[in-house]
């Protein structure tokens, strides 16, 4: 394997350089950081003692990665995006302990963002050029603005979804791109008197219902779901405003506008679902085929991938 190459105008004293890395004029590299293989650090940025970078990172000029961070694999940093390990920071007065900022495998943090210390930034996601992060942002998801908040997730057909809904819509289940998770037309029935949808459980809601709960009032900028069932499923509603739905069974994402009391989404177990972008009016309804199990839930999406993938591998063998 190829020997690192360190610009002859850079100071690099650490050892723990991986192969094919490149490292420009005017880097600094502090005794204790550890770099990866492949990685392209570009001129004029600065990489502390207690910093971990992985394989195949990219780091644009004007970057400084302080102590505390912690880089996985394929991630992308432009240029001038800003990192900070403490707070509350006074001049000569180093914390016991910096907070720890990690960015996940194969996220992507645009030119001139600002990500505050202690937080992550989840597997594939993107941070837009200029975001100011403030919390931690779940993989796959999209954010931008200050504070930043999510805008979308990575992959999630948002136009084809848009078209299926907005048609001119026939009772009925629809299938979609994601294993698992059916599109329901409910009839409708306009009157003088007003409006009536209905459905009939186990078969316009494909399961027999043994629980319900409902979601409202949630701000704007906030994010619900985040996880997978392992035996429940679930209906969702949106029976007032409106709401996004992302489905996930691991290999194909697809985002879902609810906003009409007559459409709803069905999701089997082991599909992430997500739900954002409410409406300061939304109300969702959500009709569960079992009773609440907290041992059902998958909330960490590297596990749900993990367990995905092998029961693609069990289902092949």
């Amino acid at each position: 394997m190829s020997q690192p190459f360190i610009h002859p105008m850079s100071d690099v004293q650490s050892t723990a350089i991986g192969a094919g890395t490149r490292l420009w004029q005017f880097v600094v590299v502090l005794q204790g950081a550890q770099i990866g293989q492949d990685c392209n650090i570009c001129s004029h940025c600065l990489i502390e003692d207690d910093v971990v970078v992985g394989d195949r990172v990219t780091v644009k000029s004007g970057v400084q990665l302080w102590d505390g961070m912690r880089v996985g694999n394929d991630v992308f940093i432009g240029p001038n995006a800003s990192f900070t390990n403490g707070s509350f920071s006074r001049s000569q007065q180093k914390p016991e302990k910096c907070l720890v900022t990690t960015i996940h495998d194969g996220a992507s943090i645009g030119a001139g963002a600002v990500i505050l210390p202690g937080v992550e930034i989840g597997s594939k996601a993107m941070v837009v050029a200029g975001a100011v992060v403030t919390r931690s942002v779940p993989p796959n998801a999209v954010v931008e603005g200050s504070p930043a908040k999510i805008v979308g997730y990575v992959d999630a057909a948002r136009n084809e979804v848009s078209e299926m809904v907005s048609t001119k819509p026939v009772v009925g289940a629809t299938s979609t791109r994601v294993q698992g998770v059916t599109l329901h037309h409910m009839p409708r029935i306009p009157d003088i008197r007003g409006s009536l949808t209905v459905g009939e459980f186990d078969r316009s809601v494909p399961f027999a219902v043994k629980r319900y709960f409902m979601v409202f009032e949630v701000p704007s900028m906030e994010t619900r779901g985040e996880h997978a069932h392992r035996k429940c499923h679930q209906f969702l509603i949106c029976v007032r405003g409106s709401c996004v739905v992302v489905a996930d069974d691991g290999f194909n994402r697809q985002e879902f506008l609810l906003d009409k009391p007559d459409v709803g989404l069905h999701l089997a177990p082991m599909v992430w679902g997500i739900q954002y972008k409410y409406s300061a009016d939304a109300v969702l309804l959500v009709f569960a085929s079992h009773y609440y199990e907290s041992t059902d839930y998958i909330r960490d999406y590297s596990e749900f991938q993990s367990k995905v993938t092998q029961s693609e591998l069990h289902s092949n063998s």
